[in-house]
């Protein structure tokens, strides 16, 4: 596939940051899956039903599991939003709501700056 991966603010790169050496490593093996590999597992991708178009990049490390949240742009544009410590089964509505909104904010600054 040969994605190009972009980061929308700083909320992935600030959650990177605080991030230990090995998670560190594990998030940037799956970021390179999901920008290299054409059928990404579901297991390191997965669509968000009921959302137009957001995904979640999945990374389970011995201690968490880490959520990012993603979408596509332009087919082979991977753009990275908010991140978060999955602590329950379910996806807390409240970071999939600050996805979308996050990836809505995303396209009104690329309109402007059109």
């Amino acid at each position: 596939m040969k994605g190009k991966i972009l980061f929308f603010g700083n909320y992935f790169l600030d959650f990177y940051s605080k991030q230990d050496t090995k998670t560190k490593e594990k998030i940037d093996f799956v970021l390179d899956l999901v920008r290299n590999v054409e059928r990404v597992p579901i297991k390191f991708l997965k669509h968000l039903e009921g959302t137009d178009g957001l995904y979640e990049v999945r990374v389970s490390t011995v201690s968490k599991n880490i959520r990012i949240f993603s979408f596509f742009d332009e087919g082979k544009l991977i753009i990275l939003l908010n991140c978060f410590v999955k602590k329950t089964d379910k996806t807390p509505k409240k970071e999939i709501e600050q996805g979308i909104k996050l990836k809505e904010e995303y396209f009104v600054e690329k309109m402007k700056g059109k």
